[in-house]
């Protein structure tokens, strides 16, 4: 049998000497990476580091392939590289046997007994945030959403024992160093060495997060009593030899709530407003699903499954504005993907954004339509919708966050209805996110009984 050679993988355009691809990126990452769905096949080379190849992943199978299939044997890669000079040896971070002991002793932290408590806990900084916001005046939502996403993760991660003053500062740092991340992913390796203000203000701002999370920790751990939360129960983990997390350990683990509990977590929350204020009929039948299962009472855990409408506008959400533009991995022998053999040391990287966005794989994909889920003739291959990943490196806190996102929006909607002001851009630094988000505040309603929160002013 004659044997056919795999087709040569083709090399985008546009690389320049010592830059590679960087000035397309930085100038429009997310462009230039839905063009290249769009002028290539499967496989597409690209250059990040001078001297290392880079191939981004294009069809769902293989990038399924990548994931699940070749997940043990591949290296976290070049995106997680990066993050790791934040978030340090964490459970994002970690590959192989150390990834695999990490996440078994975060796993009690995101069971559904541990994660049913928090409901009421988010509820209510929701009901806060929406008291703080003034019928008729301009909000900021991308800034109101990060604010929200900061206070829920203050009481459910460090039960609010920081203060608002080091969660100011806490969050301010972790929005230098987050758009620092982004621009280090698309950036060769040498430019971070320059004495550069953009690579002092990270520097600080990265030390910065990790000493006010050193700080949180020192001092429950002087306390001697735990508080219930993530952080108390951080403290009392063991890995399979008995050993407890070190202080670094929890330092790095804390520092990925942080930032999973902020940055995704708020542009999710973003896109859905905007969303629902440009799909006023959406956006109503959001509400009457909450009116015939709530009646007038706050929206509970046991509440969140009987919720298939709003579950489904976040699906399309997931699916629109997905937060991830580049997600890595890298082969540590020779590997095979599909009919092509990758040497070691080879850079994969995938787009959820553009991915979910693919014509191919999703009828009228700018349409922002939750039905198309119900829709068989719609839906996609399961490959090809990968909200929180897949394999065994899939997010760990994806109930978690589901659980926080359903509650906030159905929250949020019942008593504020959020107008738009203006035309929205994405922009792509380590997540995707609105570039600006401004809206009028409408008043909708008080809270429903046992909501706690009076009515906005």
């Amino acid at each position: 049998m004659t044997l056919v050679a795999p087709p040569p993988i083709p090399r985008a355009a546009g690389s320049l000497p010592l830059l590679g691809h960087a000035i397309q990126l930085m100038r429009d990452n997310l462009g230039f990476i839905a063009s290249l769905r769009e002028n290539y096949g499967p496989l597409v080379e690209i250059t990040l580091q001078p001297g290392t190849r880079t191939i981004i992943v294009q069809d769902p199978e293989l990038i399924r392939t990548m994931l699940v299939d070749l997940g043990p044997s591949l290296d976290k890669g070049r995106f997680f590289e990066k993050m790791g000079q934040l978030l340090g040896d964490s459970v994002v971070t970690a590959a192989g046997q150390n990834h695999v002991r990490k996440r078994r002793q975060l796993q009690p932290a995101f069971a559904r007994s541990e994660i049913a408590r928090y409901v009421d806990i988010m509820r209510d900084e929701v009901n806060a945030a929406v008291d703080s916001w003034k019928p008729g005046h301009v909000l900021d939502v991308r800034e109101a959403m990060v604010k929200l996403s900061l206070d829920m993760l203050a009481k459910t991660v460090f039960s609010g024992s920081l203060d608002e003053t080091t969660f100011r500062r806490l969050r301010r740092d972790l929005s230098v160093v987050m758009n620092g991340v982004g621009a280090r992913i698309m950036l060769p390796d040498w430019a971070e060495k320059l004495p550069l203000p953009f690579n002092r203000r990270f520097n600080q701002a990265r030390d910065a997060v990790r000493a006010t999370i050193h700080k949180a920790v020192d001092q429950l751990q002087a306390s001697g009593h735990g508080t219930g939360d993530m952080l108390s129960m951080l403290l009392r983990a063991k890995d399979d030899n008995g050993r407890p997390l070190t202080k670094h350990e929890i330092c790095s683990e804390i520092l990925t709530l942080a930032v999973a509990g902020t940055e995704t977590t708020a542009s999710v929350l973003s896109w859905s407003l905007y969303e629902l204020a440009r799909n006023p009929d959406i956006e109503a039948r959001v509400l009457a699903e909450l009116d015939d299962v709530l009646g007038e009472r706050p929206i509970t855990f046991k509440d969140i499954p009987q919720l298939p409408y709003l579950r489904r506008v976040l699906d399309e959400v997931l699916r629109l504005h997905h937060t991830g533009w580049l997600v890595t991995r890298r082969t540590i022998t020779a590997t095979q993907l599909g009919p092509w053999t990758l040497p070691a040391g080879t850079e994969l990287a995938y787009c959820q954004h553009a991915l979910h966005r693919d014509a191919a794989l999703f009828p009228n994909p700018l349409a922002f339509d939750p039905d198309r889920w119900l829709d068989s003739d719609q839906q996609p291959p399961s490959s090809a919708f990968l909200p929180f990943g897949a394999g065994k490196h899939k997010c760990i806190g994806d109930r978690f966050a589901l659980t926080e996102l359903v509650t906030a929006l159905a929250t949020i909607v019942r008593r504020a209805r959020l107008d738009l002001r203006e035309q929205v851009r994405p922009v792509a630094r380590a997540t995707v996110r609105p570039q600006t988000l401004k809206m009028t505040v409408q008043s909708r309603q008080a809270p429903a009984p046992g909501g706690r929160s009076p009515s906005m002013r």
